[in-house]
């Protein structure tokens, strides 16, 4: 053992960082908190998150010797899945790193008795620290009762429109988007691409007829590493009905999935099928958004709206909705929306009431309704814009809020529907954070 960890110590001694690109998701804002924090970068497997702790690495590396800084990836295959060792690392450490500082450690919780070990250094080394994790035993939510107050969690998600741009070397001026056509055709080039194809970093760098192979390949990965092996699912087959289903549906419900997967012939029960869905969540994979309601049984029993951490699986997937863009409009969104209010007190609902009007998205903060969102892909039917404007305006007034946007493909606008003022803004401009624009003499409805 003692070979096997020195060799790996001094193999990061030896090793050249790679090249990196950098993203907005700044890490190094949480150097240096005082009282002492360790910082858990939590996320879906291959989004980034070693990437990141490598450019905090290198900013690092600008002043500091190398032997203040240790980064060790528990992924390595020549770390062997035991908590012994843990038991011997930090003596090795100190004999090889006698002016450590930093300690950056990827994907640590693969390793048992993880946490112990953590907060054992976390207690007697004056070293701060850096976890990363694939799945959610290190998010605030789950992580483990040692580490509780100890422990900030980052999360991280697939790349954001600029930082798509960035990885892409694509330069959009959107100061004259408006009124260049040349400019105009770029972007919706390539948020066509961010939309269709998703924006896992790899597959946003590899070649356009390979991209779909790495999202297969993903999918593979995190079906049978952080859900099968990770809860050790002995039904395999069911699993991966369930997550066809999922594939191929927006909302579910636990009794329909149910009965969906016994007609197919598989052999499932109730309380299986509710863990295999809390499996599939833990691993980031998806997201459920419950119906707005003061009554936690009404959450409970109605159905869940179910977004997918990227665009890609979807198009790569589904059979039903590969090209759907109403529904990939949707799910960019979703993510967005998780990516500008993860770490806040703030919740995301859909809201329905009983004539069947819907609105995709209730911002929740505390007990206060802050908006309410409708994603519309083309309002450029009068039925469809009737539709979305109603029941943002039923929305409106049952649930006390004024805050009323609408997210589509091109059209842009503030109007005005029985009283109320609802902003209608382009993707391009709501998910790169540019603010609608207000048309004077809006029209009413």
């Amino acid at each position: 053992m003692d070979r096997t960890i020195r060799t790996i110590l001094q193999s990061w001694l030896d090793r050249n960082l790679p090249e990196i690109i950098e993203r907005d998701t700044a890490i190094s804002n949480y150097m240096g908190i005082k009282p002492g924090k360790i910082i858990a970068l939590t996320g879906f497997r291959r989004v980034g998150k070693t990437y990141l702790l490598f450019q905090l690495i290198k900013e690092l590396l600008k002043d500091r010797d190398r032997k203040e800084v240790l980064y060790i990836n528990f992924d390595d295959e020549r770390i062997p899945m035991e908590s012994a060792f843990l038991s011997e690392l930090m003596p090795a450490v100190k004999e090889l790193f006698p002016e450590l500082k930093f300690m950056f450690l990827d994907e640590l919780q693969e390793i048992p008795d993880w946490s112990r070990w953590l907060r054992r250094v976390y207690d007697t080394e004056d070293v701060e620290i850096f976890v990363t994790g694939s799945s959610s035993k290190m998010s605030s939510k789950e992580i483990p009762t040692e580490l509780r107050g100890r422990a900030i969690e980052k999360r991280i998600f697939p790349l954001s429109f600029g930082e798509f741009l960035r990885f892409r070397n694509e330069e959009i001026d959107f100061e004259v988007v408006d009124y260049s056509q040349e400019e105009r055709a770029k972007l919706n080039r390539l948020m066509e691409e961010y939309i269709y194809y998703g924006s896992m970093p790899e597959v946003v760098l590899a070649p356009e007829p390979v991209r779909f192979d790495i999202v297969q390949q993903y999918y593979a990965t995190v079906v049978r590493r952080d859900i099968i092996e990770r809860h050790g699912i002995k039904n395999e087959e069911s699993m991966k009905a369930l997550l066809r289903l999922l594939l191929n549906s927006t909302q579910y419900s636990v009794s329909r999935l149910y009965n969906t997967i016994k007609s197919m012939g598989y052999e499932i029960g109730k309380s299986t099928l509710q863990n295999y869905l809390g499996y599939i969540e833990i691993s980031y994979f998806i997201k459920s958004v419950p119906i707005f309601s003061p009554k936690v049984k009404d959450q409970m029993q109605y159905p869940r709206k179910v977004y997918f951490i990227d665009n890609g699986f979807i198009s790569a997937l589904s059979t039903r909705f590969s090209r759907n863009m109403g529904r990939l409009y949707e799910n960019t969104v979703a993510v967005e929306l998780m990516r500008r209010h993860t770490g806040v007190d703030q919740e995301i609902h859909y809201w329905k009431d009983s004539t069947g009007k819907e609105v995709d998205f209730v911002l929740k903060d505390g007990f206060e309704v802050k908006e309410l969102i409708q994603v519309s892909y083309d309002m450029d039917d009068y039925d469809t814009k009737k539709r979305e404007f109603s029941a943002l305006y039923r929305a409106s007034n049952e649930l006390k809020c004024d805050n009323l946007t609408i997210i589509t493909e091109s059209t842009e606008g503030v109007e005005k529907y029985r009283g109320k003022e609802i902003k209608v803004i382009p993707m391009w401009k709501w998910i790169s954070g540019i603010e609608c624009m207000k048309i004077t003499g809006s029209k009413n409805h």
